[in-house]
């Protein structure tokens, strides 16, 4: 039954727009020829036509055809329904390739949204005005999820371990520098050792997030003990604890200003640059959209 109705379907395609070539031209041997068919095939598709519907289309008279007042109702019905199929590749493309409008959503934490992203961003806006942004505000696993799940076209972020099914393309990298208060015992230091960094409380972001498995990580490699005083999210907020003095802090460099009352240690012969990047699923093919976006952040994907 399926196949039938497909072929109903296909040959009710060529009927109507035999009829409408028909038509415009007033001649069968004309639309044959347009539509590279011989004359007896068109008029057959027409009677067809003409027969399934119960109606009579044209008028002959001799080698011209008129319209009937049911053939001009179904050229009414019938000709935007055969244009738009017999445009559909080129509409398709059209669509495909255009980046006027559509929308872009993307994955990421909230510091690569507050400090990674902003300049990006302003400038897709203002290359693509017509296309929404939507940035999920989440973090690395979260965003893994979305992305696996087809919620993201791509999430942006730092990445520690890169599974099988992703790809990640690095965009900048940022080196990690030790904060403290202005009067803290370390302030006025231009090195410090990770042993000197141990005996001091830290404030940290969340344990889930990277920055805790890097220090973490380091201190126990040494066999240093570490405290971490303060679990708490954002650098923003690290930042202005660290100001009060309630504890020191590693974060990147993209965060620090220079407007802070801070002291600010290089420490990347302790902790490793933090490379941010495009996230993407390995075999997914992004819309043109993400792509133009993907494109102004830099990396060739």
């Amino acid at each position: 039954m399926p196949k039938l109705q497909a072929r109903y379907k296909h040959n009710r395609l060529l009927q109507l727009r035999g009829f409408c070539q028909a038509a415009r031209s007033g001649s069968m041997s004309k639309a044959a020829e347009r539509l590279y068919l011989s004359q007896p095939s068109v008029s057959l598709q027409i009677q067809a036509l003409e027969r399934e519907l119960g109606v009579t289309l044209f008028e002959r008279r001799g080698p011209r055809i008129d319209l009937t007042p049911d053939g001009h109702l179904l050229l009414e019905l019938a000709r935007p329904l055969v244009e738009g199929i017999d445009s559909i590749h080129e509409d398709f493309q059209a669509q495909r390739s255009s980046v006027n409008r559509g929308r872009v959503d993307f994955a990421a934490g909230g510091s690569t949204i507050l400090y990674v992203l902003p300049k990006f961003v302003e400038a897709f806006v203002k290359a693509y005005p017509q296309i929404e942004v939507k940035i999920h505000n989440v973090t690395g696993q979260a965003g893994l999820a979305l992305l696996r799940d087809g919620e993201v076209d791509f999430c942006v972020g730092p990445l520690l371990e890169i599974p099988d099914d992703i790809d990640f393309h690095p965009i900048v990298s940022y080196e990690p520098l030790l904060i403290t208060a202005l009067d803290h015992p370390l302030a006025n230091r231009k090195r410090v050792t990770l042993a000197e960094i141990s005996k001091h409380p830290l404030i940290l972001p969340p344990r889930e997030l990277s920055t805790w498995r890097i220090v973490e990580t380091e201190f126990t490699k040494h066999g240093l003990p570490h405290n971490v005083k303060l679990e708490v999210g954002g650098w923003e907020v690290i930042k202005t604890y660290v100001e009060l003095g309630l504890g020191i802090s590693i974060v990147m460099s993209i965060c620090i200003t220079g407007d802070e009352k801070l002291a600010v240690i290089p420490v990347s012969k302790w902790f490793p640059n933090r490379t941010y990047g495009v996230v993407m699923r390995k075999g997914r093919t992004v819309s043109t959209q993400a792509r133009r976006f993907i494109e102004i952040m830099g990396p060739q994907v």
